[in-house]
């Protein structure tokens, strides 16, 4: 008798382990989901951030010397111009529309041939990110000579900014303040070169005029014509790194690399700089 009342508790004890177990189990997988939905929250927020609020940008040219240099990278305000939702054709309202004198990123087209074209003109054609300065907005007249812009009729007033800058040959070439809307900005002229003119056109509604600020070696709107609104995707922020890296990325693998990148190649005092 005694050993059948043993054996029956024996019994019970197991039911309720096995019942705790099974309630430890599902506790665990409920845990678990909770912590893969943390992580996705996350990366859906990550993406949403990357995607409609801010976006980096690297410069791989000197085309906006001295205000940008190669190796910079720029943070871009997207939800400042509207930026548009992902996998949709809505665009959400902008804050402010592209003013003269904004340093902004913006897509054209590339040919197969390499021909630059705005995307309205070439859409089937890949896209690539550029970043230029706006000069002209619907409805101004542009006209550029010898480098110099007229802006609805009117010379744009440039001054010497009393400084040089180095470019990539090594040759050394003097900064001028030019003057958008009474707002300064820097601009390189050199004499060595001579950039493209423009004849006289008026900037068409809806489309922007964009020009480098190294006058005489930039490629922009002389060359490819006007941007439409709608493939501007918002303007220059601050720079978040910068550093003169022309090595491949190959060499990255080599942790000699990384010290004399941290140590001379990176340009410790522009990170943070707000780019006007």
């Amino acid at each position: 008798m005694n050993s059948s009342v043993d054996r029956s508790n024996e019994s019970g004890a197991e039911r309720e382990a096995s019942a705790a177990s099974n309630i430890s189990g599902r506790g665990g997988a409920r845990e678990s989901w909770r912590r893969l939905a943390g992580i996705l929250a996350v990366l859906l927020a990550a993406i949403a951030l990357r995607t409609v609020v801010v976006g980096n940008f690297y410069v791989p040219s000197e085309s906006m010397l001295p205000t940008l240099l190669v190796g910079d990278h720029m943070l871009v305000s997207k939800f400042e111009f509207g930026a548009r939702i992902p996998f949709t054709r809505m665009q959400l309202p902008a804050l402010r529309e592209p003013r003269r004198g904004d340093v902004v990123t913006f897509v054209l087209g590339r040919t197969p041939s390499g021909e630059i074209c705005p995307v309205d003109r070439c859409p089937d054609f890949p896209r690539e990110g550029f970043v230029k300065r706006i000069i002209g907005i619907p409805g101004d007249s542009i006209e550029i000579l010898d480098g110099r812009v007229l802006l609805n009729g009117t010379l744009l007033r440039t001054r010497p900014a009393g400084e040089t800058v180095v470019n990539a040959a090594g040759e050394e070439l003097e900064v001028n303040i030019e003057f958008v809307d009474g707002t300064p900005h820097s601009v390189i002229e050199d004499p060595r070169r001579r950039g493209m003119d423009q004849v006289r056109i008026t900037v068409p509604d809806g489309r922007y005029f964009m020009m480098g600020d190294n006058r005489d070696s930039s490629n922009d709107s002389r060359g490819w014509g006007t941007v439409r609104r709608s493939d501007i995707i918002g303007p220059v922020t601050m720079l978040y790194w910068s550093w003169n890296n022309r090595a491949s990325w190959w060499s990255m693998l080599n942790p000699g690399t990384w010290w004399r990148l941290l140590t001379t190649e990176t340009r410790w005092h522009r990170l943070g700089t707000p780019v006007k």
